[in-house]
C-alpha cells in the first residue's frame, strides 16, 4: 500500500523530508523514508504527527480503500428471506444530504470558486467527497452534512491554497 505523504506535503507548501522532518520533529532518517513513501508501517504517534502537520485525516495519508471482495461479508440473521426478496435501494429522505448541484452551490458560497458538476463527480469518484448514498441511473449521489464539511475543509486547504 502506498501512502499519500509526498502529495499531502507539497499541498502545504512542504516539499523536502527536511522540512517534513522538522515540522514533525522526527529522525531525520524517518522523514525521509516517509516523504520518499519508502515504508512499511507507521506507528500511531507518527500517523498523529503526520495528521496534525499536514492538516488531514489518517484516511486521507493512507488513502485505503479496499476492494469489493476483499470487504468482510457478515450475514444477516434473515439472509435466507432476504435473498428471496430483491433488494431495493435505500433513498435518502429528504433533508438527510444533498445533491451534487447543491454541494457546487454551497462550495461556490464557501469559497468563492465555481466547480463543475464533473469535477464534483471526480472527487467522488476518487474518494475525496464521500457520499451517504451512491448515484446510480436516475438516482442523485447523496452527501451528508458531515462529508460536506469535511470536503469543503479539504477544498480550502489542498486546492485554494496551492493557487
Amino acid at each position: 500500500m502506498k501512502t499519500k505523504i509526498n502529495e499531502l506535503c507539497r499541498a502545504v507548501g512542504i516539499t523536502t523530508a527536511y522540512q517534513l522532518q522538522k515540522a514533525t520533529d522526527l529522525s531525520p532518517s524517518q522523514a525521509a523514508r516517509l516523504y520518499k513513501d519508502d515504508v512499511e508501517a507507521i506507528s500511531l504517534s507518527v500517523l498523529e504527527k503526520l495528521c496534525d502537520t499536514l492538516k488531514c485525516s489518517p484516511n486521507a495519508i493512507l488513502g485505503y480503500d479496499a476492494p469489493d471482495a476483499a470487504k468482510p461479508q457478515i450475514a444477516h440473521p434473515d439472509a435466507e428471506k432476504r435473498s428471496k426478496r430483491p433488494e431495493t435501494p435505500k433513498k435518502a429522505a429528504p433533508g438527510d444530504g444533498m445533491t451534487v448541484q447543491q454541494v457546487r452551490e454551497r462550495l461556490e458560497a464557501a469559497t468563492g470558486k465555481k466547480l463543475s458538476r464533473e469535477r464534483i463527480n471526480n472527487y467522488i469518484t476518487n474518494g475525496t467527497l464521500r457520499t451517504t448514498q451512491p448515484g446510480g441511473k436516475g438516482t442523485p449521489h447523496i452527501i451528508s452534512e458531515a462529508d460536506y464539511l469535511e470536503f469543503e475543509a479539504w477544498y480550502k486547504e489542498n486546492i485554494l491554497k496551492q493557487k
